[in-house]
């Protein structure tokens, strides 16, 4: 039996599996596990780990004490051209945004643009994996998700805002697609929780204990600190508001916890934006630039210490490469829980 807190390596395939079969007993339907399992095997493909498959125990908990509704009835209107909400009826996340960019992407073909709103919805996973979706079809994807508090404002001593993630993605031609995706704090949550279950330590600049004093105990972060300072606690604001407060739900502190009350359903919102570039120019002239733009900056002179100017995305996808030939680095105690009661 591995080490609870020793790595081991598994293909992804069989994670795929463990954890749909994990996810399909604690009672969510077939499909919507497979999805779920494709979004968490996705980020710990690209090294994500915080938002991999770290999280189906938490799933599993909450899909048993009924706060995630295992077979929801999905709900999607069309409020005006080019802007449309999606009801999650407190189902997975992961299959609400992936849905809910489905509909966008094919309003966007009509429209242009179309924006997306998603209601009544829980822990969405990596947003990487829905701005895919409309890279896949050429478009430009953004995606915005509001998250409990654990992030002080900058000056302050308690958490207000989420880590509220933003995520944009680019197709390219040649080059593989831009993906940005990022928390508005230092580091996502999950990123201490994956420190916490291997049981090292963290940079002091990721977390705050409970009297907002820099830690490198990551059980003792009651708090995270936003990125870039007064800068990432404005961006994280503006997820909130274009989420939370445009779509009629709670924000902030208001927000139901993640890892408390478990019988109660989270209601978060977030928001997916699909992009035709052909609105404006050729599809075929954008990526074109974007591969210009791309391989200018993979071509320019390095500072000290640095080998090659790297792109957003580009970490991820050496990652990827290698996670799919050598295996997927899982904690022990995550890989025997997988397995437990298969």
């Amino acid at each position: 039996m591995a080490e609870s807190n020793k790595e081991v390596y598994v293909k992804a395939e069989e994670l795929l599996s463990l954890v749909s079969t994990k996810l399909a007993n604690a009672g969510l339907n077939r499909k919507h596990a497979e999805l779920t399992a494709d979004v968490l095997v996705n980020a710990d493909l690209r090294g994500v780990h915080s938002h991999g498959v770290i999280r189906t125990e938490h799933y599993v908990r909450r899909l048993k004490a009924g706060s995630l509704n295992g077979n929801p009835d999905f709900k999607f209107k069309t409020l005006r051209s080019g802007c449309g909400l999606f009801d999650a009826d407190d189902g997975m996340g992961h299959v609400a945004t992936n849905e809910a960019m489905t509909y966008a992407i094919n309003m966007a073909k009509e429209s242009g643009i179309a924006m997306v709103g998603v209601e009544n919805s829980s822990h969405c996973g990596a947003l990487s994996y829905f701005v895919t979706q409309a890279i896949e079809n050429r478009m430009i994807g953004i995606a915005i998700v509001q998250t409990d508090k654990c992030v002080n404002p900058f000056g302050g001593a308690q958490p207000f805002f989420g880590t509220n993630p933003i995520a944009f993605g680019f197709p390219c031609e040649k080059n593989p697609p831009v993906i940005l995706d990022m928390a508005t704090s230092n580091v996502a949550y999950g990123k201490v929780l994956h420190a916490r279950e291997k049981n090292v330590s963290i940079p002091e600049t990721w977390g705050l204990d409970q009297d907002g004093a820099p830690t490198t105990d990551p059980h003792l972060v009651r708090g995270l600190t936003p990125l870039g300072g007064y800068k990432g606690y404005g961006i994280g604001m503006v997820v909130d508001v274009l989420t939370g407060i445009l779509l009629g739900a709670q924000f902030g502190p208001h927000i139901a916890a993640m890892y408390d009350g478990y019988e109660q359903k989270r209601k978060l919102a977030s928001t997916v934006i699909a992009i035709d570039p052909a609105t404006y120019i050729s599809a075929d002239h954008f990526m074109s630039q974007m591969d210009a733009m791309v391989d200018q900056l993979h071509a320019q002179p390095t500072g000290p210490g640095f080998e090659k100017v790297l792109v957003p995305g580009d970490i991820e996808l050496a990652l990827e490469e290698r996670y799919r030939k050598d295996g997927v680095p899982v904690v022990g105690s995550i890989y025997q829980y997988l397995k437990g009661d298969q």
